[in-house]
């Protein structure tokens, strides 16, 4: 029989997932249907509970209930636990593990498809909240020199820091508000909503050191922050190779099979 996923979101259409994974699954010869689903606002773990009921073996989650799956998930992986919310979600009889892949998606994007060594370097990640939360950890372990979280609220960005401290983790850490960033970074990442309504975070001038990366987690267009890092000399990349990569280790947790990402990636880009 066919196994059976899903990608739950609201607004769903525009999700490339089932594109995705229907690559993946042609790829490694797995007999997978994979369907992108629309979940009430009010109405996720309803939703969930009736795809499990349909045979369901597995979802991603989307904006905006990666919160709700940690809650839903009756075990966590500790990645999940780390970034306090859930995007990969894997039924069993009677438990619901929970998961996020969008750290190791980032990771996997900029140190195999981008050639960046992150060891010994400066990064700012902008914003603090499930974006953010997610990815801090995996780019904690490649052993920069200083990952600086940056918020308009910088007590949100403190909260962050904060809780990786009281979690074993944070030697390389430190965060505060825009008028607080100073000096010039090797790699910049973009994981604030920013982008979708087409505005700029309060970004000093002078922010890149040479060879720096500017990284917007939105893909699909050019953004504002990716524009004015071009004007400020540095390389820029959009979140389309996160978004294949976090997909992939999905697809591993699923199926024991990792799927080659750099022939999907260029499909997409392609398209």
């Amino acid at each position: 029989m066919t196994d059976r996923y899903a990608v739950f979101g609201n607004p769903i259409t525009h999700s490339k997932s089932p594109r995705i994974h229907a690559a993946f699954a042609e790829q490694t010869g797995q007999n997978l249907a994979y369907e992108a689903r629309l979940a009430p606002l009010d109405g996720f773990a309803a939703a969930v509970a009736g795809f499990r009921d349909e045979g369901g073996r597995g979802a991603n989650v989307t904006v905006p209930f990666k919160e709700q799956a940690y809650a839903l998930s009756t075990s966590l992986s500790a990645r999940a636990r780390a970034a306090g919310a859930v995007n990969t979600l894997t039924f069993a009889a009677d438990d619901v593990l929970g998961d996020n892949t969008d750290g190791v998606g980032l990771v996997n994007d900029l140190t195999g498809n981008l050639g960046l060594d992150l060891a010994g370097k400066r990064i700012l990640l902008m914003g603090a909240g499930g974006a953010a939360r997610g990815v801090m950890p995996p780019l904690l372990e490649q052993g920069p020199a200083e990952l600086f979280i940056v918020n308009r609220t910088a007590a949100k960005a403190e909260e962050l820091v904060a809780l990786a401290y009281s979690q074993g983790v944070g030697a390389t850490l430190a965060a505060g508000g825009y008028a607080d960033v100073s000096g010039r970074f090797d790699l910049v990442i973009n994981a604030t909503a920013a982008s979708l309504s087409g505005d700029l975070p309060p970004l000093p001038a002078g922010l890149f050191a040479d060879g720096a990366l500017a990284y917007d987690m939105m893909y699909g267009k050019d953004t504002p922050f990716l524009a004015f890092a071009r004007r400020e000399g540095a390389r820029c990349a959009d979140g389309l190779g996160m978004l294949v990569e976090q997909a992939a280790e999905a697809f591993f947790l699923w199926r024991g099979v990792r799927p080659a990402t750099a022939p999907v990636i260029a499909l997409l880009r392609a398209n």
